[in-house]
């Protein structure tokens, strides 16, 4: 998570201080309000979003609409499909770790890709937000560039402290959810699949393990494992509550989740992968 996560955080932290996330896309504005409803501050969330993995996209949603370069609007629209499972963590840990590359990392991309766009395509865009999101938003004039003011030096001890207090939140998380994970285990009355089945959504990586270990049939847990990375687990979903810090809704996150998840399923099984 740090060499990943932190380094993203403390240059993100330092563009937002100094304003310089939205200059970087405004040459390309035009693009991404026609093809995916953003501003160009929101194209910096869904860029870092899909580069970095959980939950890098909604932590930027929050800081940008705290910082109001974003609506609120469009800040959940972007956790509708923003907040993914990195390419890193798909190509060396799920493909090449847990499923011994017996299917193509970058087919595995594509699958997951796939899903994205078709829940974009087919729901968000069309039936929840019809594209309205640029226009909602409302930058506070009175709020100049007070940042400005401070010094580079300034600027990056604030990044860098900011960045290791939300790494250490959501290693925290991790751990958590480990414990009570490896604790049901221990306990669990029951068959240890139907134990498999009940602990695995509640921590991605250590969930994962779990269905690659599990004695079942190869589709089963690659189909598994599909599901349960589109989904995330129930950890990422208290880190994203976590980052958005009650600023904005985690339910556009919740509802996109389930409904990735499901096109992810829908895609392998009628592609006759599993």
């Amino acid at each position: 998570m740090i060499p990943t996560l932190l380094p993203f955080l403390i240059l993100t932290g330092a563009l937002l201080k100094t304003g310089n996330v939205r200059k970087l896309l405004k040459p390309s504005a035009f693009f991404w309000k026609t093809f995916f409803g953003l501003s160009p501050a929101g194209a910096y969330v869904l860029i870092l979003g899909l580069l970095c993995g959980y939950p890098m996209g909604a932590k930027l949603a929050h800081d940008l609409y705290i910082d109001q370069q974003i609506s609120r609007r469009e800040g959940e629209y972007l956790l509708t499909f923003s907040c993914n499972a990195s390419p890193a963590f798909i190509i060396s840990y799920l493909s090449g770790i847990l499923l011994k590359n017996k299917i193509s990392a970058v087919q595995m991309v594509l699958t997951f890709s796939g899903g994205r766009s078709l829940l974009y395509c087919c729901f968000f865009v069309f039936v929840v937000y019809r594209g309205h999101t640029v226009d909602s938003v409302c930058v506070n004039k009175i709020k100049k560039e007070t940042y400005q003011q401070d010094s580079i030096g300034a600027i990056l001890d604030v990044s860098i402290m900011d960045g290791f207090e939300t790494i250490t939140r959501l290693g925290g998380y991790i751990l958590l959810f480990s414990l009570i994970l490896a604790s049901i285990s221990f306990y669990w009355p029951f068959h240890a699949q139907s134990c498999m089945l009940f602990t695995a959504p509640l921590e991605l990586t250590t969930g994962l393990k779990q269905i690659a270990d599990a004695p079942l049939p190869w589709k089963s847990r690659y189909l598994a494992s599909m599901l349960l990375t589109s989904f995330g687990g129930f950890c990422v979903m208290a880190q994203t509550k976590s980052v958005l810090e009650n600023s904005l809704s985690l339910i556009p996150y919740a509802i996109s989740k389930c409904l990735n998840a499901s096109a992810i399923f829908l895609i392998l099984v009628f592609s006759d992968i599993v």
